[in-house]
């Protein structure tokens, strides 16, 4: 498929989205499925034009003065890949399967200006989060905004339990892959431009032979700030798919023990096959609280990866952005303080209780953890900066930290994903 028929398909993907109100990757998939003579080139190509229109929804919607899915198509072509509103006529002229150059729209974006449009226009969030962002990141808010707009890169994470991190790197080495500029076992691929594709990793024999793990830097990091260390007992209590139970056994070198636990357990199906592949010997997975109960208060550390609105993950999943509202913010705060009420009574007297969200509003975050405290006086906040410190160094990029206490990670200040960390601990 030449440019043309790619923008059209993009457009047609978006049309499905909107009617349909559905999750991109479901739309992407159908599309697929009924053009199956489209290759893996068109397919991603095409993706990458509905991910990037998405990403941006409200600033292309302004300058092009309309939300119509062929305004944003175009917008991606103007805007992101590279192309004037000339160039990419004479790109599509001839080719019979190109949409049509919306001309109205076209008038807009060439007389209207993005520094006119409100500001959460031009950072492209829901204006309804503005203030949360505002108080969070105080006069750098739009920078951060803006940063949650732009493509992800594919990290992964070195497996030190089979293959140390220059031994990944010279596997991947056509891949384009180079060391994590943060995380100490982190690999990075850049994430590219226009219609081009990631490496399929995973298809890699070093993948199939455990050498390394697909996990945002981010995510690396705060399993890495977890600390956890030789011999302890560990509770990964909202362990999902295991990306940071992984991560938990690699650094524990297999001593010691981490339990793993969901209250979703589809979500905690992925973590079998993970394991078998990583070479992990120490890690336990529960699938119902009865197990855990006869260990309460006997862990070193109590990891709360808690659900989130995913405000943080927004690069990668930007249709998400645009279905949050204050409702599900409302549950997800209930939700976090069921999980860090019930986990915290696994954590030993002088143990830790780590939380964690991939969300970078406040009100999921401090306002938790501080909350908790209050209300849970025999537990006190540690400085994670500290740990930060030790980890990384201090000639790393930083993350946000109000009090040095409790830290942020952002695709702006660290270049990861959005991340919260608070470490706490149980007095003895």
């Amino acid at each position: 498929m030449r440019l043309g028929g790619r923008l059209a398909g993009a457009i047609e993907v978006l049309e499905d989205i909107e009617k349909r109100k559905r999750p991109v990757a479901d739309a992407l998939k159908d599309w697929g499925l009924a053009h199956r003579f489209a290759g893996s080139g068109d397919r991603s190509a095409i993706g990458n034009i509905v991910y990037d229109a998405l990403r941006m929804k409200l600033s292309h919607a302004y300058l092009m003065d309309s939300d119509s899915a062929a305004a944003l198509g175009h917008a991606v072509m103007y805007r992101q890949w590279g192309f004037t509103p000339e160039t990419l006529a004479a790109e599509l002229d001839g080719d019979k399967f190109a949409p049509e150059a919306p001309a109205e729209q076209l008038q807009a974006f060439t007389s209207r200006r993005i520094e006119d449009a409100p500001a959460h226009v031009q950072g492209d969030i829901p204006e309804w989060v503005q203030a949360s962002f505002e108080e969070n990141f105080s006069d750098d808010w739009l920078e951060e905004a803006k940063a949650l707009a732009g493509r992800p890169t594919l990290d992964l994470r070195a497996n030190t339990l089979k293959a140390s991190r220059a031994k990944v790197l010279k596997a991947l080495e056509r891949s384009g892959a180079e060391p994590a500029t943060i995380a100490r076992n982190g690999i990075r691929i850049p994430a590219g431009e226009g219609a081009s594709r990631l490496p399929n990793v995973t298809a890699e024999l070093s993948f199939q032979k455990g050498w390394f793990e697909v996990q945002d830097e981010g995510s690396q990091i705060v399993a890495d700030l977890a600390y956890p260390q030789e011999g302890e007992q560990v509770l990964d209590y909202c362990a999902g798919g295991g990306g940071k139970t992984l991560a938990m056994s690699a650094a524990m070198n297999n001593k010691g023990q981490v339990h793993a636990y969901d209250t979703d357990r589809k979500r905690l199906a992925p973590i079998i096959e993970r394991l078998k592949r990583a070479g992990t010997r120490n890690v336990q997975v529960h699938e119902s609280t009865d197990s855990l109960a006869p260990l309460a208060g006997r862990f070193d550390r109590v990891l709360v990866d808690a659900p989130c609105t995913g405000t943080g993950t927004w690069r990668r999943r930007p249709d998400t952005k645009w279905r949050l509202n204050q409702k599900n913010l409302e549950e997800r705060i209930s939700q976090q303080e069921e999980a860090l009420a019930s986990a915290a009574q696994f954590v030993r007297p002088g143990g830790h209780l780590i939380y964690v969200t991939c969300s970078v509003l406040p009100e999921e975050n401090e306002a938790q953890v501080y909350g908790f405290c209050e209300d849970n006086p025999e537990f006190e906040i540690l400085s994670a900066a500290d740990i930060w410190a030790t980890l990384f160094g201090t000639d790393k990029p930083q993350p946000w930290s109000a009090d040095m206490k409790t830290v942020t990670l952002t695709p702006a200040s660290t270049g990861t994903d959005g991340f919260f960390f608070c470490l706490m601990q149980r007095k003895g």
